[in-house]
């Protein structure tokens, strides 16, 4: 479902998505799902479709922080937590970077 999650995230044409699997480093959750979008109703979009296809599999939002106005979202189902980014937030917060124990999925 997570390679599923990641075309869907395409389909909007997000960019750079990583999932890095961190069921092993943490207990936050079992996967990160890190995406670009080019603007904020691009991220909308991105975030809204990645929202409706879980909910449609049995896992619905707990909580969402940021907004898709601000350059950051970040939408927690749970098991997925997802970090949505315009190009020049993503490159402040450096998810990667932070997360590099993670295993790339």
């Amino acid at each position: 479902m997570i390679k599923e999650l990641q075309a869907v995230l395409e389909d909007k044409f997000a960019t750079e998505v990583v999932v890095m699997d961190i069921s092993k480093i943490s207990i936050l959750g079992d996967y990160f799902v890190i995406a670009t979008g080019k603007n904020e109703n691009q991220i909308q979009a991105m975030g809204e479709a990645a929202e409706e296809y879980l909910a449609k599999n049995g896992i619905p939002l707990k909580h969402k922080e940021g907004g898709y106005n601000t350059g950051w979202a970040l939408l927690d189902f749970g098991v997925i937590i997802m970090h949505l980014f315009d190009e020049e937030s993503r490159s402040f917060y450096n998810l990667e970077r932070l997360w590099s124990d993670g295993e790339p999925v």
